[in-house]
């Protein structure tokens, strides 16, 4: 099991969403928070939130898309609070623009939030959990990162490599005989406003995750260990109907309403 009392958890994308709520959650379970994110304000109300529950947390800001200010705030990170324990990289960018529709910029930018900034907080950290022998690394992808879909070709493929990314290091890991652990997380649509405007066609089989329940998700995943967590349980479906023909795979997302699920997407709005 992996205990947050007294462990120190370091979260990206902590300013707000699901970084701000699993940083509260986490404090509340014991641990003391570092928060990354390029948003000041934000990780000053969260961490004067965390204060004000007597937790303890500092923000640190930094633009996680460029890779020089990452890796040297992980080193002020380890020089002011210590080695992680539990690294949860949450942070993550969307467009949601067809692939044509979408800039140069835009497009290098989701790769560096959504994937790049993971493998330099892993480099980052991970020595110092092989040292001690012992640490968890999450990783936050996305439903989109197990079947593609229209207007998300970026964030999907982006999604896809953060799975990757997991499965890879998992295997490396246990071939080194190594006892950190690693967690992918796989969830659909979370009414963040991240994803404001989306729709699902079933929402019985496929629902809007509300924030709260994912965050108490998550961190009962990382407490127990768990590989893997896709939520809702019907997208754990999609490694089985990837054996039909890729017309009836089609089909079948398209059925569910899967492959017009963006259409009315509209996403935090000035941001």
């Amino acid at each position: 099991m992996t205990d947050f009392r007294g462990a120190h958890v370091l979260i990206t994308g902590a300013a707000s969403g699901l970084g701000r709520l699993m940083a509260l959650d986490a404090v509340r379970r014991g641990a003391r928070v570092s928060l990354l994110d390029r948003d000041a304000q934000g990780l000053t109300e969260v961490c004067a939130a965390i204060q004000a529950e007597q937790g303890d947390g500092q923000g640190f800001v930094v633009d996680l898309s460029a890779r020089a200010a990452l890796q040297a705030t992980c080193a002020e990170v380890q020089n002011a609070r210590g080695g992680v324990d539990i690294l949860i990289n949450n942070a993550g960018i969307v467009s949601g623009k067809t692939l044509l529709e979408c800039s140069d910029e835009a497009i290098e930018r989701t790769f560096q939030v959504n994937v790049l900034a993971g493998f330099w907080t892993v480099r980052a950290f991970l020595p110092g959990m092989l040292a001690a022998g012992k640490g968890h690394i999450v990783t936050v992808a996305s439903a989109a990162g197990l079947v593609g879909t229209s207007r998300l070709v970026d964030y999907s493929a982006s999604k896809f490599a953060a799975v990757g990314f997991d499965e890879s290091l998992r295997m490396e890991l246990k071939r080194l005989g190594s006892p950190v652990r690693t967690t992918v997380v796989c969830p659909f649509f979370i009414d963040t406003g991240m994803f404001e405007g989306v729709k699902t066609r079933f929402a019985w089989l496929l629902p809007i995750l509300k924030p709260d329940y994912v965050v108490r998700r998550i961190l009962g995943a990382i407490e127990s260990n768990r590989s893997r967590l896709v939520m809702p349980r019907f997208v754990m479906t999609v490694p089985v109907i990837r054996v039909l023909p890729p017309f009836l795979f089609d089909a079948v997302l398209g059925f569910f309403g899967v492959n017009r699920s963006m259409d009315d997407f509209v996403g935090r709005q000035g941001h």
